[in-house]
């Protein structure tokens, strides 16, 4: 901590204007008043440093002391992330719990690792070795799912002279690296400023899907790794419920789940699940692989912009040891609501509906980040950042700002509808007006690696859902019954689609996770009976006789079919033909 000191002249909410604090720079961390509260410098004018304080600010008033760091918001990146749960300025939850109980005290400090915890550094490069950033030093098994690799830090370049296997916390030296400077001593733990992207060493395009185990996601509007994707809907439509399904099953490596904003019983929810779920690739507890950052709405607002940038540059940090990772923001609108109000508090010019000019800017620097990347290290390691930001827009209308700016850089929109939410129809993701940009290069992988006719069939579903949305005003304005007879069997088809296939029910544990074979089968099973009952109506099959099959209850079922028991797709089929060919002509 510096002595540099200045005094607060001004004190509006949790804005803190400063006078004093010679050589200052932009986002510079201080500490607020006699409490030593968490601020960032937001705005320098006339010697004047305005301070985001992330904390509560009552008892603050002009005349108490401000303290620079000469640093910047940064988080500590070493072994012990996984499993743990952050506030938004990356300070340890239950740590901080066991200290001060159930509420957090202000300027209340604790290490974001804990230091009590011992790892075994098992070195991977050796002495001699010419060694620059992301060149990877050594290995700690952080749990059962991962192996967490300590790389070289930014900055660090020169020849391996010491290392060796240890036993110790992560302030442990590790090794010795000789830098044009003098040697360098490196420990297991790193520390990055949140606001500046981790590099790499170049970008590359997306090639392979995340896999949801959401039939609505994976089969229509698929996200790749290193993709982006925002969830827009108006309350009630369940959005929580989407980002936490996407961070229980998405095939991801490592998961970054940021609660910004929401409310406190839902990231309780989170909190309480997580630990007792199971991983369906590994049978392993989720949190084996999983980082929480809770930032709620009755915490300091200035706090929710600064969670949302301390998620992503964890994030980048796997990444950058050559993980798949996948981070959900839920919400980004409550960390645009906590911009609109610093900037009121600032006194800038406000844009659209009050938020500030840069929103859009903002917006983008943070999905930006993500990417499938070539990481930066001698070995050519791959990694993605995928990103899932729900937003929650005021009476569920998409063209307010925060919706439009995040549409604007994303590639995938799952647009979530309070009518099929008050149908009782989840996942509630309209499936006319969301869409993915990743679609071609989804088929294209799906198409080699799970079933040549995927894209035909995906292709086929959507018309038939698009044609009953044609005919939907139609059946309204005179009734099914005036319909020609393969419209009402088109529409049966959809029916089948709609409730079949889209309809899922994350709370039932047959039906929350699919995997894409069996998405496959199911979707081709209900296509199936379109095509061989639409030339049995044409043959002079009555249509009530189609639509009244035995077997169509089975298909109903079929989402409850175990996954090691696909075989049983067959079996329907085959009863389905013969059913359909024992109708009389």
């Amino acid at each position: 901590m510096s002595n540099a000191q200045g005094v607060v002249v001004k004190v509006s909410g949790p804005l803190v204007v400063a006078r004093g604090l010679k050589n200052a720079r932009m986002y510079e961390m201080v500490r607020v008043g006699e409490g030593r509260l968490f601020g960032e410098i937001i705005e320098i004018r006339s010697g004047d440093c305005s301070i985001q304080v992330y904390e509560e600010t009552e008892g603050i008033g002009p005349g108490q002391p401000v303290f620079r760091t000469e640093e910047a918001l940064s988080v500590e990146l070493g072994p012990g992330l996984i499993r743990s749960i952050y506030d938004g300025v990356q300070r340890p939850l239950d740590k901080l719990h066991a200290a001060f109980g159930e509420y957090i005290v202000r300027g209340a400090e604790s290490p974001a690792l804990d230091r009590n915890l011992i790892w075994d550094f098992v070195p991977v490069a050796k002495v001699g070795d010419q060694v620059a950033h992301g060149d990877v030093l050594g290995t700690v098994e952080e749990s059962k799912l991962v192996n967490h690799k300590i790389m070289v830090p930014f900055g660090v370049e020169g020849q391996v002279s010491k290392i060796a296997a240890v036993t110790g916390n992560v302030d442990t030296v590790v090794a010795t690296v000789d830098t044009a400077k003098g040697p360098v001593e490196l420990t297991m733990v790193q520390r990055w400023p949140v606001r500046k992207p981790r590099p790499v060493a170049r970008k590359m395009p997306p090639v392979s899907p995340i896999t949801t185990g959401q039939r609505v996601l994976d089969m229509f509007f698929p996200l790749t790794q290193g993709g982006t994707a925002c969830v827009p809907g108006p309350f009630g439509s369940g959005k929580t419920v989407v980002q936490h399904q996407l961070a229980k099953w998405a095939n991801a490596n490592i998961v970054v789940y940021v609660g910004c904003g929401e409310r406190g019983n839902e990231m309780t929810d989170v909190l309480q699940e997580f630990p007792a779920l199971i991983d369906p690739v590994s049978n392993e507890p989720l949190m084996e692989r999983t980082v929480l950052i809770a930032n709620t709405s009755n915490m300091p607002v200035a706090a929710r912009e600064a969670s949302v940038f301390t998620g992503i540059t964890i994030a980048e940090y796997f990444r950058d040891m050559g993980f798949s990772v996948a981070l959900m923001a839920d919400s980004t609108s409550r960390w645009a609501e906590a911009m609109r109000e610093m900037s009121g508090r600032l006194e800038e010019m406000p844009g659209e509906e009050g938020y500030p000019a840069y929103l859009s800017s903002r917006i983008a620097s943070f999905y930006e980040r993500a990417g499938n990347v070539i990481c930066k290290g001698s070995d050519e390691r791959q990694g993605t950042l995928s990103l899932i930001g729900a937003v929650s827009p005021p009476g569920g209308d998409f063209s307010e700002p925060v919706v439009q700016a995040t549409l604007r850089v994303v590639k995938v929109f799952w647009g979530l509808d309070d009518k099929l939410a008050f149908a009782r129809h989840f996942p509630a993701i309209n499936w006319l007006t969301s869409y993915s940009l990743y679609q071609e290069v989804v088929d294209k992988y799906s198409n080699e690696n799970y079933d040549p006719a995927w894209q035909a069939n995906r292709q086929k579903a959507m018309g038939i859902l698009q044609q009953e949305a044609e005919l939907d005003e139609l059946v309204r304005l005179v009734g099914m019954d005036a319909l020609p007879m393969s419209d009402r069997l088109l529409m049966q088809a959809a029916k089948m689609i709609r409730e079949d296939f889209l309809h899922q029910n994350a709370f039932d544990e047959r039906d929350t996770y699919t995997s894409l074979k069996k998405q496959f089968r199911m979707l081709d099973l209900i296509l199936s009976y379109f095509d061989l009952a639409k030339p049995a109506l044409e043959e002079g099959v009555l249509l009530n006789s189609l639509l009244s099959l035995d077997v169509l209850e089975d298909i109903a079922r079929a989402k409850l079919i175990d996954e090691d028991k696909l075989e049983e797709f067959d079996a329907l089929k085959e009863t389905l033909t013969q059913e359909i060919a024992a109708l009389p002509r």
